[in-house]
């Protein structure tokens, strides 16, 4: 091919600079070649991967409209037009996945695998003798170096052979890798062209063959379906564009007709109440009990069917049975936590007309049953609506709303199946009346721990009634071994005559409980308490604020409920009470979720625990004051020595000073004076006195 440059083969022998720089054009024009192959070969890998990628979904899609049939839709799954249209769809998309696979095919084999050889083959192989040729070169070079260090003057003919040797044998690869190596950069130049031109022209190619087969396939017939498909989806969108027109319409006219129903108690002059009505429907919260003094209100859909009434949880299918109100009496109810409450009572007629029966003395008449005949009979007539019912109803709303209409769907009442018999029970008979019962929790005034902050120095300061700490005191339960939180709710508490036996925990929630009862408490304080070695602690949930602190030494007695074991109760001992001088008790009940003995037995192994401190804080004091007299021992035992060793050494130097001394040669001599040596104190360090005579 004309104007493409070769390197000089006959000229790899010589080995010029001139070759060598001519070869470093090449090289540098392979480089080049190899990376725009590269990115030439990732766009066309991109082609392949997206045209298998069209073919797999073109395939999966005929795939699904031929399963629409098959499918179960709750809506409009049955239309025949749609199923058989769709079945049309998914075989003329399956023959265009059929050709989209014969394109991926064409493209696999005349444009990746061209390129993809060219990449792999040729220009590894030209990177292969560049490497091979470069390590020939410098084992030429390091041959001919040792052949120019061959001297004359001490020339070994064996030495000279290996290096003659080496020099052909180098010289000789280095011709041959480099004339290898610049075959194949010539023929890169050819190759090139070929790499670039052959995937281009099997691209096309299938391509073409591609369209072919699309314009065989997309005959007369399919046109006209296509035709008739586009007229039905015009259709369809006009309907639908209708509907929803209709819609926006309905909207805004309810919209503007329902503004004054959305008050929860409308305007009675423009919404008259329908006194008429022999079917009702609407939410109502009906009230049920969760324990003996606890209870809860649950939101659901009540309606009247017939003589029953029927109620239905959200996302029910169908309502079931809530009582039946046939021959029923209802009565408007006052109620703390909710307004607009009302009670409907249903009566076992068996019972009750025996009990009346029988409380009559109508057994005693000659014909009882006759007589029992008429008494029922007028007690049935009685069983009617209260008709004070809209007055008390009216009676319960505030001041300055008007009733809600009884036609709504939806309704503010409760339901409650509470009687009202509780009333009739006597307070004094269960609870005795020189005992306060305290329903709310109130932290008790104990006065020991007054008298002890006056004694560390504290007496001015005010005792926080809440049981909080300052801010700069750290908590006392932080270095307790036990941690255990529990949900209680505060039922109430009440001062006890006894603290020694379990009774009084029974009798208390008892006569607590009876109370609640009488005067129809339901409200609890709902608190965490903490168990821990050194104290019971009652936490606000919310503000993690201690409510009340109970410390354990003073908690004396702890039980559960025989029967409901989610009650129980403990006695605190205090000081003060009614009497200033006396101690006194007082039994606290709370309730728990299913965790009463739980709490008692935490509170019995806080109390165990504590005491086993408490042995081991005596053991530890009495060991560490065994300690101080032993040391105190050992210093007077150090001290009587330290005297006697501080005599022993006065007695020797009282002995040597008695002996006579020599003077010196003057005849002068020193006595120590028998009135000095008796002055001098055995107690004292062993002073001594001398004159001269």
């Amino acid at each position: 091919m004309p104007g493409i440059d070769k390197l000089p083969i006959e000229e790899t022998l010589e080995d010029s600079p001139q070759t060598r720089s001519l070869l470093g054009v090449f090289e540098e024009d392979a480089t080049a070649i190899s990376s725009y192959m590269n990115q030439l070969y990732q766009a066309m890998r991109r082609i392949y991967d997206a045209q298998n990628e069209l073919s797999a979904a073109t395939h999966l899609t005929s795939k699904l409209l031929k399963e629409y049939e098959k499918q179960r839709f709750p809506l409009g799954g049955d239309d025949e037009v749609m199923s058989s249209t769709l079945q049309q769809f998914s075989k003329v998309i399956d023959e265009l996945s059929s050709c989209h696979a014969v394109l991926s095919t064409q493209l696999a084999d005349a444009m990746m695998f061209p390129i993809t050889q060219f990449k792999e083959r040729d220009l590894k192989e030209i990177l292969t003798l560049k490497e091979v040729f470069q390590i020939a070169s410098n084992d030429h070079d390091a041959a001919i170096n040792r052949y120019s260090r061959l001297s004359k003057k001490r020339e070994n003919d064996k030495v000279k052979y290996e290096v003659t040797e080496d020099v052909y044998t180098s010289r000789k690869k280095q011709h041959q890798t480099m004339m290898h190596y610049f075959c194949a950069l010539n023929t890169l130049q050819y190759k090139k062209k070929i790499a670039l031109l052959e995937p281009l022209l099997g691209y096309m190619q299938a391509q073409i063959s591609f369209f072919k087969m699309g314009s065989e396939n997309l005959n007369n017939q399919l046109e006209e379906f296509l035709t008739n498909i586009g007229t039905s989806v015009q259709n369809v969108r006009r309907e639908m564009d209708s509907d929803v027109e209709t819609m926006q319409q309905t909207i805004e006219d309810l919209e503007v007709a329902s503004d004054p129903l959305y008050v929860p108690d409308p305007d009675p002059t423009k919404f008259p109440v329908n006194r008429n009505l022999t079917r009702k429907a609407g939410y109502l919260n009906a009230r049920n009990k969760t324990g003996l003094v606890s209870s809860t209100w649950d939101r659901q859909f009540y309606f009247t069917q017939g003589g029953n009434l029927m109620s239905q949880a959200r996302g029910d299918v169908a309502g079931g049975l809530a009582m039946d109100i046939d021959n029923c009496s209802v009565m408007a109810v006052d109620c703390e936590d909710r307004r607009y409450c009302f009670q409907i009572t249903s009566f076992d007629g068996k019972w009750i007309c025996t009990i009346n029966n029988i409380s009559k003395q109508i057994y005693l008449s000659e014909n009882p049953e006759e007589i029992a005949a008429r008494v029922n009979q007028s007690a049935l007539e009685a069983v009617t609506p209260s008709p004070s019912f809209q007055q008390r109803h009216e009676s319960l709303r505030p001041a300055g709303q008007s009733r809600p209409p009884t036609a709504r769907t939806s309704s503010s009442g409760s339901l409650g199946s509470e009687s009202s018999s509780l009333a009739a029970l006597s307070l004094d008979s269960l609870v005795a009346p020189d005992t306060p019962i305290q329903f709310d929790i109130i932290s008790p005034v104990c006065k020991d721990q007054s008298g002890q902050a006056k004694a560390s120095g504290q007496g001015g300061r005010r005792t926080n009634p809440f049981g909080e700490s300052g801010g700069g005191v750290k908590s006392e339960t932080e270095d307790s071994i036990l941690h255990q939180l529990f949900i209680v709710r505060f039922l109430g508490s009440m001062e006890v005559k006894s603290d020694d036996n379990p009774d009084v925990v029974y009798e208390t929630m008892r006569q607590i409980l009876a109370a609640r009862a009488i005067h129809n408490i339901f409200r609890m304080t709902e608190s965490h308490l903490l168990v821990t070695c050194d104290c019971l602690k009652l936490i606000d949930p919310q503000t993690q604020v201690t409510r009340l602190t109970f410390p354990l030494p003073s908690v004396v007695l702890y039980a559960t409920h025989q029967e409901n074991k989610r009650l129980f109760g403990f006695v605190l001992r205090t000081s003060g009470g009614r009497s200033e001088s006396n101690l006194s008790s007082v039994c606290y009940i709370f309730e728990s979720n299913n965790e009463g003995e739980k709490i008692c037995d935490s509170v019995g192994l806080a109390k165990q625990i504590a005491l086993h401190a408490e042995l081991d804080r005596r053991a530890s004091e009495k060991q560490k004051e065994m300690e101080r007299v032993k040391e105190k021992q050992q210093k007077e035992l150090s001290k009587q020595k330290q005297i006697e060793k501080d005599l022993e050494e006065q007695s020797r130097l009282i002995a040597a000073s008695s002996r006579p001394n020599q003077a010196s040669s003057e005849g002068q001599f020193v006595v120590l004076s028998s009135s000095q040596s008796e002055e001098s104190d055995l107690g004292e360090e062993g002073k001594k006195r001398e004159s001269e005579a």
